[in-house]
C-alpha cells in the first residue's frame, strides 16, 4: 500500500470508524485512540486493502481491538481489586519482603543487557506477542525466544538469592 493510498483510505474512514467504536461504547479519546490504532496496524502490517470491502475489514479490526482492549482493563481491573484485598493483610514484614523484592527487581532489571530488557519489557509491559516483538525489532522470532529465555533465567537467579 502506497502512502497516497493509505492516506485516501485514512481519510475516507477514519471518522466512521472512529464513529462506529464510539456507538459500541468506547468514549469519544478511547474511540479515536483506537481507530489510530488500527489505521497504524493496516500502515505497519502494510495490509492490501481492497476499497470495496475496507470498511468492513477496519470495522472487524476495530471491533477486535475494542473487545482485546475491554478484557484487558476487565483483567487489570480485577487484579488491582485482588491486590488492594491483600494489601490489607498484608503484614509489615510483607510488605518489607515486597518493597525489597520490588527494589532487586529494578536493579535486576537495569544491569540486564539492553537487548534483552527490551524484548523483556515489550513482552511483559505491552503486552506484546513474540512475532509482535520480531516483527518491530526487525529479529526472528527464535531471536526473541533466547532474550526472553535469557532474561528470565537472569531475573530467576538474582531474585532468587535475595
Amino acid at each position: 500500500m502506497t502512502r497516497e493510498e493509505f492516506k485516501l483510505l485514512f481519510d475516507s474512514c477514519f471518522d466512521s470508524v472512529r464513529s462506529y467504536l464510539f456507538y459500541r461504547g468506547a468514549g469519544m479519546e478511547e474511540a479515536s485512540d483506537l481507530a489510530q490504532d488500527v489505521f497504524l496496524r493496516v500502515w505497519e502490517k502494510q495490509l492490501e486493502v481492497d476499497p470495496k470491502t475496507a470498511i468492513r475489514l477496519l470495522y472487524k479490526m476495530a471491533t477486535d481491538m475494542y473487545i482485546s482492549k475491554y478484557r484487558r482493563s476487565t483483567l487489570e481491573m480485577n487484579y488491582r481489586n485482588s491486590i488492594q484485598n491483600n494489601k490489607l493483610e498484608l503484614t509489615p514484614e510483607d510488605e518489607l519482603s515486597h518493597k525489597e523484592l520490588y527494589e532487586n527487581y529494578k536493579k535486576a532489571l537495569a544491569s540486564l543487557s539492553e537487548k534483552n530488557r527490551i524484548v523483556f519489557l515489550l513482552s511483559r509491559m505491552e503486552g506484546l506477542k513474540y512475532h509482535e516483538i520480531a516483527d518491530r525489532l526487525n529479529i526472528s522470532v527464535k531471536a526473541v525466544e533466547k532474550r526472553m529465555n535469557v532474561a528470565l533465567s537472569y531475573f530467576k537467579k538474582v531474585l532468587h538469592q535475595s
